[in-house]
């Protein structure tokens, strides 16, 4: 079996691999090609990759390429973990935020409108050179914005698409920290989309423990956030909803002390990244490591390959599994159009996902949903057709962007300093 990494000179690699080796038994690799367009990188973790499986006995050939075609080429699966514009792009993002006053973050705003629309092209390149080159493979989307990238290939491919993120997994283990037991035990009534989500339930082996849980899980949230404005919020809203929310979602309702935290370091968070890798690929260097070094946690993507490799076992196995995942609508959630991507727990066999009914959103959180979706799907639009004034109205949708006159001057500079990545009539 070939499984692909498209963006396999990403620091994430080793990680990514360090699930393979676990999951043998049940997912069959035998070859493993990286696909890259940094040649140094991909070199280094070719040669890591290398290392690792010749350690674990070599079970299967690695490839490296920087030719997309070859790398998809007859796969099953495509894992993507690209960044366009590579962790400078990112910078560029975080920093016009903060010129704005607005919050920058990669996923969220006007980071996340930015990533998208260099990510969106490129995810549907991978997509459509499936459809001619693999087209019983299915792609599995760790890009950021997630949410985004699938309903793209939801929308404009033919190929099978699964998103995933490593946030609703974390959750789990969360949970399993507080009742033990294994993954497969823990059922969470999970609804939103990617980045934007709340629990409003949780099962252990059939039987609710919702309040054990959330009363049990407020130390977590305390642990969560080091400023204590952000804390108090979150705690806030967690209790009012009596639901678990996102990590992310403190950037709506912790908006001001976000910014603030943001303003007050020295370092935007892709600067603090920049360093970590560049401490990480000194490791991957090195000849004597056979396995993922320990400062990679600092990378964040806690239970990236768990996430990545329960999904994959799942759909080669059949195994008609529950798991959170961003995947097509297709009536799940009523009230959303049923090509929208939503982040839901889904039946996952062979056939890829199928997401599970569910009852409609409460107003006090369908409406932010039904805000963000909108952005989102206007986004995808933008993306794909260039269309400029498209952009401009997703933009003034987002509930985190600034009035007509300063969403037109930040789109014109976005655009600008995006321009060698951006394709269509933008300009």
């Amino acid at each position: 079996m070939k499984l692909t990494v498209v963006g396999g000179g990403s620091s994430y690699t080793p990680e990514l691999l360090d699930g393979v080796f676990s999951r043998l038994d049940t997912i069959p690799v035998t070859e493993l090609w990286l696909m890259d367009r940094d040649g140094d990188r991909l070199r280094i973790n070719r040669e890591f990759a290398e290392r690792m499986a010749l350690a674990h006995g070599s079970p299967f050939t690695v490839h490296s390429t920087s030719e997309l075609r070859e790398a998809v080429k007859d796969t099953s699966y495509v894992i993507t973990q690209i960044r366009v514009g590579q962790m400078q792009a990112r910078i560029n993002d975080e920093k016009l935020g903060l010129k704005y006053n607005l919050i920058g973050q990669e996923t969220t705003g006007v980071g996340g409108f930015a990533c998208a629309l260099r990510t969106i092209p490129r995810i549907l390149d991978i997509a459509h050179a499936m459809e001619e080159l693999a087209p019983k493979g299915f792609l599995v989307n760790f890009t950021n914005p997630a949410g985004i990238n699938t309903e793209a290939v939801i929308k404009h491919s033919s190929i099978r698409t699964v998103g995933l993120c490593n946030v609703p997994i974390g959750m789990i283990m969360e949970v399993l920290k507080v009742t033990g037991g294994e993954v497969g035990d823990i059922e969470l009534d999970y609804v939103g989309l990617n980045h934007l989500s709340w629990v409003r339930g949780f099962k252990k082996c059939g039987q609710d423990i919702t309040l054990e849980v959330l009363l049990k899980l407020e130390d977590h949230i305390r642990e969560e956030w080091e400023n204590e404005k952000t804390r108090v919020n979150m705690l806030e809203a967690t209790r009012s909803l009596h639901m678990f929310c996102n990590y992310y979602l403190q950037h709506y309702y912790s908006t001001e002390t976000v910014k603030e935290e943001m303003k007050a370091k020295d370092k935007t968070r892709g600067e603090e990244v920049l360093e970590i890798e560049k401490g990480l690929f000194e490791k991957y260097r090195d000849a004597s490591l056979k396995e993922k070094p320990e400062e990679l946690s600092k990378r964040g993507g806690a239970h990236y390959s768990t996430a990545a490799f329960y999904l994959i076992d799942a759909i080669q196995n059949d195994r008609n599994s529950r798991q959170i995942v961003c995947c097509k609508n297709n009536g799940a959630i009523p009230t959303f159009d049923n090509d929208a991507s939503v982040e839901v727990s889904a039946i996952i066999g062979k056939d890829g996902a199928r997401a599970i009914p569910q009852p409609p959103p409460e107003p006090s959180i369908r409406g932010l949903m039904q805000l963000i979706k909108a952005y989102e799907s206007m986004t995808v639009q933008a993306a794909v057709t260039g269309d400029r004034e498209m952009a401009f109205q997703a933009l003034l949708l987002h509930p985190l962007t600034p009035d007509a006159s300063g969403c037109r001057a930040l789109l014109n500079e976005l655009l600008e300093i995006n321009r060698p990545y951006l394709q269509g009539t933008f300009f």
